[in-house]
């Protein structure tokens, strides 16, 4: 049964009817309240692109939306007082029926006027016009709003698109430069490698020459005798071990200098190569996000990435780092060059320095040589006269004694005839003239033995001496031998060819 004044389709406003409690109905509510209705999302809020125009799982995405309506006027009113002065009871207006009991209200007054009622129309014209014209512009708004923001986006993302492109096209050109600029120090570092093994055997090879120096300076000690002198030769042999030692300490400190300088050079190369790693990796990221379009598969979203900044540089300071990398290797591989340069240099002069050196030595010991050769000549000149004096020394000794020797025989017959005549008799033993030349005779013949002995002793004194020179020579003769054959044999024999290149070919 049905109150009084209320009509059949707007009894879902009045809430369920008395006597029908027990009946179990629920019907949506048009109220915004939360609490008026029962939710069936327990997902969580999804974001505010989600493509679904609701919360509820199970309902399309094209079914509408509730909305929340504040409107300026109401549709209608329910009230006790009377809409218009003229219809009120002023002897009823103490008398506060409660909304319940309407049919008894209505049984007291007259509610509405035919111009309420109108009124009432009027106004509902007039607030569906207002809402459909509303809604109406608010159609017209989203339909060119989307397609404002369609355009956008579109001219937006293929700017986007487009700087990506101009980014990809920089890293290009960077990790080209790069790519270049390992290649050549790559290359620069492979002929300072070689350089400094071409250094390294040279200075193994100045072991030798220098082996052969000391070598020779340790033979020359076996000279003998007066030939032990600090000549010539032994002074370019003690001027070459020097040249080579200082030599050899260049070498080392070159050396040395050229592998501080592959250190530097392989920094470089590893900061080049690390760059180069970066922009490829930044490269194929960039790569993929130019091909990445709206129906391309893996895009999702990515809550708060926009507001995520872990940037370290700038295109200003990104480009300058890869410059100042470049820069750093083009510095690193002209210093590198130098350091070529100085290298060839080194070998250069430590080799002429070093073969002049050998070339000065061999000409002293070639002099040397032919001054021990004149000598020894001399002295084997002096001594084959030393010999021939000699034999006639002999000679000349044999002579004296045999001279000594025939006066023997005149000594004795003198001293006899005197023998003889002192046995004369008496007055006969005259100091006759006789008796006067047997004298002298005899005191002749002795001055002449005594004159003789003394040459004699003087000769044999003499032939000592010839002897002892003749030993003298024969010694000093064989130490100019010696000396001959350690500076011919031992000496030059090892020194008639330069153990090491003179000359070393431009790296």
């Amino acid at each position: 049964m049905e109150y009084l004044g209320h009509t059949q389709t707007a009894t879902y406003m009045t809430g369920p009817r008395l006597g029908s409690s027990n009946t179990q109905t629920f019907l949506p509510s048009i109220s915004t309240m939360q609490s008026s209705y029962k939710a069936f999302d327990n997902a969580a809020a999804p974001s505010q692109l989600r493509r679904s125009l609701t919360t509820l799982p199970w309902r399309p995405s094209t079914y509408y939306q509730t909305a929340r309506v504040n409107p300026s006027s109401a549709l209608t009113r329910s009230m006790p007082d009377p809409m218009s002065a003229r219809n009120q009871l002023s002897e009823l207006d103490s008398i506060k029926v409660p909304p319940v009991f309407a049919a008894a209200r209505n049984a007291l007054y007259t509610r509405y006027t035919p111009n309420d009622w109108m009124n009432s129309n009027q106004g509902n014209y007039l607030s569906s016009d207002r809402v459909r014209s509303t809604a109406e512009r608010l159609r017209l708004d989203t339909i060119r709003l989307c397609r404002e923001t369609d355009d956008k986006t579109r001219r937006t993302q293929s700017d986007v698109g487009k700087r990506l492109g101009e980014r990809i096209g920089d890293i290009t050109f960077w990790k080209t430069e790069l790519n270049n600029e390992t290649d050549n120090m790559i290359a620069e570092i492979n002929a300072l490698q070689e350089a400094k093994r071409v250094l390294e055997k040279a200075l193994q090879e100045t072991e030798n020459p220098l082996h052969i120096s000391q070598e020779c300076l340790y033979h020359r000690e076996k000279r003998q005798g007066i030939d032990l002198v600090h000549d010539n030769p032994e002074r370019e042999l003690i001027k070459e071990v020097d040249i080579i030692k200082r030599c050899q300490e260049r070498m080392r400190h070159t050396i040395d200098r050229a592998n501080t300088q592959l250190g530097l050079d392989r920094a470089a190369q590893h900061e080049l190569e690390k760059d180069t790693g970066d922009k490829f990796v930044a490269q194929t990221l960039d790569e993929n996000c130019h091909g990445l379009r709206n129906s391309s598969r893996g895009i999702a979203y990515h809550n708060g990435v926009e507001r995520v900044d872990n940037t370290v540089s700038v295109p200003e300071s990104w480009a300058q780092f890869t410059n100042n990398n470049i820069q750093r290797s083009q510095s690193e591989r002209a210093a590198s060059k130098n350091m070529r340069n100085e290298i060839e240099s080194v070998l250069n002069s430590c080799a002429n320095e070093m073969w002049q050196e050998w070339n000065s030595v061999n000409v002293a010991l070639t002099q040397r040589m032919q001054e021990t050769t004149d000598a020894r000549n001399k002295l084997q000149t002096h001594l084959s006269k030393v010999l021939q004096e000699i034999f006639d020394m002999e000679k000349n000794i044999e002579f004296l004694k045999k001279a000594i020797q025939d006066k023997e025989a005149p000594m004795q017959v003198a001293q006899t005839r005197l023998d003889t005549r002192i046995r004369r008799p008496n007055m006969e033993l005259c100091r006759d003239p006789v008796q006067h030349r047997l004298v002298e005779e005899v005191s002749e013949i002795s001055e002449t033995v005594e004159s003789l002995q003394a040459k004699l002793r003087q000769a044999e004194n003499t032939l000592q001496h010839l002897l002892r020179t003749k030993a003298s020579l024969e010694q000093d003769l064989s130490i100019k031998n010696n000396s001959l054959f350690i500076d011919r044999e031992k000496c030059l024999g090892m020194r008639k060819t330069f153990p090491m290149s003179p000359r070393v070919v431009s790296l």
